[in-house]
């Protein structure tokens, strides 16, 4: 049925799809539904144009992947038919298990089940669609298939999945510094003794990437204006929650009203709940925003507002732990300025940390092929590259609280 398809990417140019598993999976609703999750949350609010979406992501890290094995394989490295094709569904499905806004609902919509997790069983579901033909792939997913490499193109330090969303997000949000080239960090790989090596003259390049993958998370990722507005969205489902729990009637969409009326662990995921889940996204929430925004209750009204009209809270960022009394401080001024209680006050009053880092040195590091052979660590190698600083976590802590009167 299927023939040769295209898609045009903004980034790639005309990507080919000449798989028709792959095809087919694209063409699943479970896969399709990945067009109405935005990749990159509420940093829309921060850098207009990134609107792109998990769809775009995925269908990139395929055409990455494409270009690895051809480079891999004119380098003498064997690589199967079946083992190509579990490369793609892997890295194609890697991401199916995000919820709506990705990362700010992980824990919102479900409780302390990760994105990972959920990928896992949609694709466990789909093997038992397609008759067992993602077998492979999932071990690949999974870690557990014994060739390494292939795992470590699929979730590693140098995989197809950073290699995309780098040069992706720099792209739709404009921020130059965060461009890598990703055809010239594939085309140095090769590997040694089944690991995912960097050859030599490929180190510059490498150096580049991390840089870039820094940079991004603070200026990008952890921007403090969609930490804050990730932060309000976590809280508006939490208040929600708490409504409907009371007894409180909330008008939604009946997918994302499942999620709210019950508490649904891993454990809980059968196969009707990830039927309810696969409906979920994007619209569920601001359809949802849009309408709570005229409610009675003054933190939910409040909260949807906030995040409709970008009137968020202030946040400050520092080094160290904030203060019991600075938070102490800011929720007696809610409380006397609006006459609410301090559980609603915390609401609009609260504490956070980020953390970020750029290279895990000691897990998964980035080995450098030499041209005698002997492979080393990237920080043992580069000459004027710290490696090492780049592998310590820096952890910053941040207080939100209203700018005015709400």
């Amino acid at each position: 049925m299927n023939k040769l398809k295209i898609f045009n990417d903004p980034i790639y140019g005309f990507i080919t799809i000449q798989n028709s598993l792959v095809f087919d999976l694209i063409q699943h609703k479970y896969f399709q539904r990945l067009r109405r999750i935005t990749q990159m949350g509420m940093s829309y609010m921060v850098y207009p144009g990134a609107h792109h979406t998990r769809f775009h992501h995925a269908i990139g890290c395929v055409y990455l992947m494409q270009k690895t094995i051809e480079i891999l394989r004119f380098k003498g490295v064997t690589i199967s038919e079946e083992e190509e094709t579990a490369l793609y569904v892997a890295i194609l499905l890697h991401d199916i298990g995000h919820g709506p806004f990705s990362h700010a609902m992980e824990h919102s919509i479900v409780n302390n089940v990760s994105h990972e997790h959920i990928s896992m069983l949609f694709m466990e579901r789909l093997n038992e669609e397609f008759n067992s033909s993602l077998t492979l792939a999932i071990n690949i997913f999974k870690g557990t298939y014994p060739r390494k490499f292939m795992c470590q193109l699929v979730s590693g330090q140098l995989d197809m999945d950073r290699a995309d969303y780098l040069k992706r997000d720099s792209f739709y949000t404009g921020v130059a510094e965060g461009n890598i080239n990703s055809e010239r960090l594939i085309t140095m790989l090769n590997v040694v003794n089944d690991l995912l090596v960097v050859e030599e003259k490929g180190i510059y390049s490498v150096e580049k990437f991390l840089n870039a993958r820094r940079f991004m998370y603070w200026q990008v990722y952890l921007h403090k204006t969609s930490i804050v507005a990730e932060q309000l969205l976590i809280r508006v489902l939490k208040r929600a929650k708490e409504l409907i729990h009371s007894g409180v009637i909330l008008q939604t969409s009946k997918p994302l009203d499942y999620f709210l009326r019950h508490d649904i662990s891993l454990h809980d995921f059968n196969g009707e709940v990830l039927d309810i889940f696969s409906e979920l996204d994007d619209f569920d929430i601001i359809s949802s925003l849009k309408t709570w925004q005229h409610h009675d209750d003054f933190v939910l009204s409040n909260l949807c507002e906030m995040i409709l009209n970008r009137n968020l809270l202030k946040i400050k960022i520092k080094n160290k732990k904030i203060k019991a009394q600075d938070i102490e401080c800011h929720l007696d001024s809610v409380i006397k300025k609006h006459q609410i209680t301090k559980e609603e006050a915390s609401y609009f009053v609260f504490t956070g940390h980020i953390s970020n880092q750029a290279y895990m040195l000691k897990t998964q590091g980035i080995n450098i092929l030499h041209k005698s052979g002997k492979v080393e660590d990237l920080s043992k190698v580069s000459d004027q590259f710290n490696a090492k600083a780049l592998s310590k976590p820096v952890t910053k802590y941040y207080i939100c609280f209203p700018k005015e009167k709400l």
